[in-house]
């Protein structure tokens, strides 16, 4: 695939999700003109896969195809072992630029760790197997993720969401994986996030939605329900930039220059 032009690309996003099922052209369209030339899209459920190959088909979205961990264990969780066979198919069929979004949550009390770790480290063994990077989920969980990406070895990836130390950021940019930026950053109270932004080379950061999630602080205060959209990015991606103390063409072409060389060796 030819790598992608100096614009936003919105590196983690749900386009599969209910809550675009109203508009989800007329979003991808709104992006489009507001200068986001690619999305990726992350389904996190066997049952969303099929929505995600038809976004896919339809506005040529980069997707991926995994098992998210708050499908794995505790409220709400679904996903059998099996699953695990039925996304080997689904990726040798259908040939999907990376394997997310996986990983691992420990945010949610009584959310059983040793299932959702056996389901991470059997999706790491995919994305090795078939040479892709993965979209890790990260919450509370920097170090055991690591340990796994240290034995099991990909093609790096992105670390969605960040919100680990530093220390934790440089041990994932040394795996090669870059770090996701976005709505939490743009606000001020967000002064972890914001250091990270500002300290991390910028050879290893890029931008996100999380839509319809993670809205930032021009839809409401931090925690809104506000739904997100990748049409936000350019905004989103411009206070990121006053953050990081760039100029914002220059931090567009730096992070979309960033996913060209995870996805695609750019």
């Amino acid at each position: 695939m030819a790598t992608i032009g100096p614009m936003w690309i919105d590196s983690h996003c749900h386009l599969d999700a209910p809550e675009f099922d109203v508009d989800r052209a007329e979003v991808v369209a709104r992006s489009r003109a507001n200068g986001v030339s690619a999305i990726i899209n992350l389904p996190g459920h066997i049952d969303h896969f099929a929505q995600a190959k038809a976004s896919r088909n339809a506005f040529g979205l980069i997707t991926g195809f995994g098992i998210h961990p708050m499908w794995v264990a505790g409220p709400g969780g679904e996903s059998k072992r099996e699953d695990i066979a039925t996304l080997r198919k689904w990726v040798e069929r259908e040939k999907p630029e990376l394997i997310g979004e996986i990983g691992l949550d420990f945010f949610i009390p009584n959310f059983n760790q040793s299932e959702q770790e056996w389901f991470y480290v059997e999706q790491l063994k995919i994305a090795r197997d078939f040479d892709l990077p993965v979209s890790l989920h990260v919450r509370r969980s920097q170090d055991v993720l690591l340990k796994h990406l240290r034995k099991i070895k990909v093609r790096g990836g992105f670390a969605h969401a960040f919100n680990g130390s530093a220390q934790q950021a440089a041990e994932f940019v040394k795996l090669g994986f870059c770090l996701g930026f976005g709505g939490t950053a743009t606000f001020p109270q967000a002064q972890q996030i914001r250091r990270l932004l500002r300290d991390v080379p910028i050879e290893s950061i890029v931008v996100e939605t999380d839509a319809p999630d993670i809205p930032p602080s021009f839809l409401g205060t931090m925690g809104s329900r506000a739904r997100n959209s990748p049409e936000h990015l350019p905004r989103i991606g411009a206070l990121l930039a006053e953050v990081r103390g760039m100029d914002v063409e220059a931090f567009a072409r730096a992070t979309t220059t960033n996913v060209n060389r995870v996805l695609f060796r750019g």
